[in-house]
């Protein structure tokens, strides 16, 4: 099979990066060019240096890009919307990482974004989370990676809310994210043993993937995210809580998870009765395209505990986009995206 030529808009910062990280390793894709303004002429690895001797690739400034068949974007947000057609007229198939046409709401999107510079686009993206649009993403050719905190979190209770199994009323989410996932760099702590595995809070309220949470879970529920940074430099750690309908069990439970995920490639479903490893992990899920989903049931309470455990930079960005592409292309849904995680 000919290879499908690929540029990498942005391909410096951690989502582009990581894209290229994987499209490396695909066999059906070439990466042509990788673009940044602030490195431009200096090689891939001089940023990355994970990619030493696996391209010889350098850095060019946008304004150099050529033609190619696929183009992803990894910008900051609003920029692709911005010079949209510049950017449309270099490929048939594009994919967005950034937050610009994520949503078809335009009132949410103002909510939490402000005002769009291309609101007459917004809905023609399809959100390009598998799980949930694969059928349409066999047609797509424009797409729109879903952001991480969002995936995480309609992952994990997408079946729920699909399955009907859930009391009406509020959804409380919180969110472990490294500093990948809150757009910093890895954290000193790492050189400091006495300050590792310190916490903050990152957003308490108002966090703008609670715009894609409520549009793209099934019958827009109510649901409150709180993100809160670790040190960690990978990985997204997502609890959330909701009360089961009266009279439901733990069964009922199963059965909506396995009614939605189960020919799904890259979901998990982590619940054990024994061992040390019985919940979803974040450290198992490093470097790969897998989401890891558990739960716990409070019996006198109906109090449901929903757990998922994802990498931000893959499952959550780059990864998530690859497999839609490979869906869009016909590939086979796991092409590149194998690499089944570190242990210990």
């Amino acid at each position: 099979m000919d290879k499908k030529t690929l540029a990498i808009v942005g391909a410096s910062g951690y989502a582009g990066g990581e894209f290229l990280r994987l499209a490396l390793g695909h066999p059906h894709l070439e990466v042509k060019q990788v673009t940044s303004r602030r490195f431009a002429g200096e090689p891939v690895a001089f940023v990355h240096p994970n990619l030493r001797g696996r391209t010889n690739l350098k850095f060019i400034p946008p304004e150099k890009l050529e033609p190619a068949d696929i183009l992803v974007l990894s910008l900051p947000h609003g920029v692709f919307a911005q010079e949209f057609e510049r950017y449309a007229s270099l490929a048939p198939i594009l994919i967005d990482l950034s937050a610009d046409f994520r949503l078809k709401d335009l009132e949410l999107y103002r909510k939490y974004y402000g005002e769009h510079p291309r609101p007459e686009l917004l809905g023609r993206f399809v959100y390009a989370l598998p799980e949930l649009y694969r059928d349409r993403l066999r047609e797509a050719d424009w797409m729109a990676g879903a952001g991480c905190n969002a995936t995480a979190t309609i992952l994990g209770l997408y079946p729920l809310l699909r399955g009907g199994v859930l009391k009406p009323g509020p959804i409380f989410v919180t969110l472990l994210i490294s500093t990948s996932a809150a757009g910093a760099e890895p954290s000193p702590a790492s050189h400091h043993p006495e300050r590792a595995g310190s916490l903050r809070v990152y957003k308490p309220t108002g966090h703008r993937h609670t715009a894609e949470v409520v549009e793209h879970l099934p019958g827009r529920p109510e649901v409150h995210l709180t993100a809160i940074a670790t040190d960690r430099v990978r990985g997204i750690l997502m609890t959330a809580q909701a009360f089961l309908l009266d009279g439901w069990s733990e069964r009922d439970v199963w059965q909506a998870y396995r009614e939605a995920y189960g020919g799904e490639p890259f979901i998990r479903i982590v619940k054990q009765k024994k061992g040390v490893h019985r919940y979803p992990d974040p450290r198992f899920v490093q470097g790969t395209n897998y989401a890891d989903i558990g739960f716990e049931l409070e019996e006198d309470t109906g109090r449901l505990v929903v757990m998922a455990a994802i990498d931000n930079l893959v499952k959550g960005t780059a990864g998530h986009a690859l497999q839609a592409l490979n869906i869009r292309m016909g590939w086979p849904e796991t092409l590149g995206l194998e690499f089944p995680g570190l242990h210990p």
